[in-house]
């Protein structure tokens, strides 16, 4: 039986989806691409129909959407500027999430030391969540692109796993295919 277009994009929706959730409980060397598919109810072999790898599926943070979805994109990109004028309770979430996440990245980063990894989460996060901010402020989206590809370049990769890890806990699930640039201003 032939899948169509739509259960072909609901499919690698749903192994987006479960990577993310598999990432964040064991870390990515701890989740196999079969563990993925079944967790996903599909067959191991579907998988490179939507992924050449599992570090593919893993560098897909820097992408067009995350930059183009204003309300389901990244709560840090969006709110980190306004976080800083809260006080209490909300700016409290707001760094237990920071704190969170890097605590996550952490467990995943390379380095030969937990000091050493510590920095390279943070660092990771800050440069992913500065470009994804980089690229929504700018109005010319040859250059909005330019900063999410060098972003793409910097952190994909090995550190692919550090970049889906933050994707898949602030930012949901995406796909690669590139939308075009809609960010507007609001006057």
């Amino acid at each position: 039986m032939k899948v169509t277009r739509q259960q072909v994009a609901k499919n690698r929706h749903r192994i987006v989806e479960v990577a993310g959730k598999l990432f964040r409980e064991k870390g990515f060397d701890g989740v196999s691409v079969a563990d993925i598919m079944k967790s996903a109810g599909l067959t191991h072999g579907a998988f490179y129909g939507h992924f050449a790898s599992k570090d593919d599926l893993a560098s897909a943070y820097a992408r067009p959407l995350h930059r183009d979805d204003l309300g389901g994109g990244c709560f840090l990109a969006a709110l980190g500027a306004d976080a800083v004028r809260q006080r209490g309770a909300v700016r409290r979430a707001f760094t237990e999430g920071i704190r969170s996440t890097v605590a996550m990245l952490s467990m995943i980063a390379p380095g030969g030391s937990n000091a050493a990894q510590r920095e390279k989460a943070i660092a990771t996060l800050a440069g992913l969540v500065g470009a994804v901010t980089l690229a929504r402020a700018a109005d010319d989206p040859t250059l909005s692109d330019e900063i999410l590809d060098a972003a793409l370049a910097t952190f994909g990769g090995k550190s692919g796993a550090m970049a889906t890890a933050v994707e898949t806990r602030l930012w949901g699930p995406s796909h690669k295919k590139k939308r075009p640039h809609t960010v507007r201003s609001s006057s």
